[in-house]
């Protein structure tokens, strides 16, 4: 298990360049499946998620290429499926939840997929029902084996559009059950499906490949089914959560800081919530400039006065990926909020670790804390913590960079699974972050 040593309290000053969108790219990738026609795909992040299925894709019998620093090329012509009900799959199948989605695109063009339950983040149930309930509609059939844990759908037949309504706008469901449906036959309709930039530029990316699929961008979305696609390049969005993460760490180490090529238009109501928080953001072409926040930053009030509240929300509401680091940097602020975690259970439990650090936190239940700023009137103490998961992690190595004294975090790997080289980013605007292994 690897750790980082932090000594924190420096100021930081630099430009970052933002990393591809990791929930994208396990997306995408997936969707390479769907053709035997070669699919190029740029700026595909360095990360251990993102690796693992790329590992997964590679023992499948796609033909993986890398072109250069974040750009590989994929083959799915001569695919071993045999492979999906080894040993081995369920091993590797079972430490990535982003490998659910593997199953859309088999079942759309082979007529079945399988897959051992899968693991992630410790961050309450996640559900499989939209993604089965999905292909259920479709017309395939399911099957649950309960002692090895192991789920499967076959449609020997083929294939059937059909029109649904989705219990939950599921970002992964949707994606799943769009790839199974872009080959299925006549028309599908997705209602209360998930519209994130990442289900977009799946969208986009399937279209280019000859999907017929009207309503992108919306929570209805209608597919034309198609007998086959073909190959594409496609270059994936920078990473809007990793972005708010940059942001959070300029305010709370009162650094300046330069996000380079953000995708403005892709950002949402992130920038708008950060700034609810009292954060300056400047728009410099595709860039967002922090300046250094030394006179610290105020949280604004509603209209009648009452308490600012920050929740999440699905898109285009705020996502639940970033109300962490919105906690973390709540405790310097000059004011008080309440973070209301609707989305997840559990991924309020790492504030502990805050409160050791002397941050005034107020764990309501396990939706909800009450954050009282401290207005850099006194600073956090070192601690040593462990990362629960990707985000509660980042937002512990947020806090530790403003903390007084050296910190250590354990179970970094967590971390690493959806931050590129986190340490030797950081380290090149100023941090003092060490790591060991």
């Amino acid at each position: 298990m690897a750790t980082f040593q932090i000594e924190g309290g420096h100021q930081l000053k630099g430009e970052i360049h933002p990393q591809g969108a990791k929930n994208e790219a396990l997306q995408i990738l997936c969707a390479v499946l769907l053709t035997p026609d070669e699919i190029v795909i740029h700026n595909v992040p360095d990360i251990l998620d993102v690796n693992k299925l790329i590992g997964i894709l590679g023992n499948l019998g796609v033909k993986i290429q890398k072109l250069g620093k974040g750009s590989f090329s994929f083959k799915s012509d001569e695919l071993n499926l045999d492979y999906l009900e080894s040993q081995k799959f369920k091993e590797e199948g079972s430490s990535l939840r982003g490998s659910i989605m593997i199953v859309g695109p088999l079942l759309g063009r082979f007529g079945k997929g399988y897959i051992p339950r899968p693991g992630g983040d410790k961050i309450g149930r996640r559900r499989l029902d939209t993604h089965f309930g999905g292909f259920i509609n479709l017309g395939a059939k399911f099957r649950y084996n309960k002692e090895e844990r192991f789920y499967g759908v076959e449609a020997p037949e083929g294939l059937k559009g059909a029109e649904m309504l989705l219990e939950e706008a599921s970002v992964t469901g949707t994606a799943n059950i769009l790839m199974a449906a872009v080959l299925a036959e006549g028309t599908t309709t997705i209602y209360n499906a998930a519209c994130e930039p990442y289900i977009q530029q799946l969208s986009k990316m399937l279209v280019s490949m000859g999907a017929k699929i009207d309503g992108i961008g919306s929570n209805l979305l209608k597919i034309e089914g198609v007998k086959e696609l073909t190959g594409c390049t496609h270059r994936v969005l920078p990473d809007m959560i990793e972005i708010g993460s940059w942001i959070g760490l300029a305010a709370m180490s009162q650094s300046e800081i330069t996000i380079k090529n953000v995708s403005w238009e892709n950002l949402g109501i992130i920038p708008v919530t950060f700034r609810k928080l009292g954060i300056q953001l400047e728009k410099r072409g595709d860039d967002i400039y922090i300046p250094a926040h030394t006179d610290g930053y105020e949280v604004a009030n509603f209209i009648d006065g009452s308490i600012m509240n920050i929740s999440d929300a699905p898109w285009p509401g705020f996502t639940p990926d970033l109300l962490s680091i919105m906690l973390v940097v709540a405790t310097q602020a000059r004011g008080s909020v309440l973070i209301h975690q609707k989305m997840f259970e559990s991924r309020l439990f790492f504030v502990d670790k805050l409160i050791d650090m002397g941050a005034k936190i107020i764990l309501c239940d396990p939706h909800r804390a009450t954050v009282i700023g401290h207005d850099f009137e006194s600073q956090l103490k070192a601690t040593t913590m462990t990362s629960p998961d990707i985000r509660a992690g980042i937002s512990l190595l947020i806090a530790a960079l403003s903390a007084k004294g050296t910190s250590t975090i354990h179970n970094i790997e967590q971390i690493d699974r959806g931050y590129e080289d986190i340490d030797g980013r950081l380290k090149a605007i100023g941090a003092k972050i060490y790591r060991h292994d």
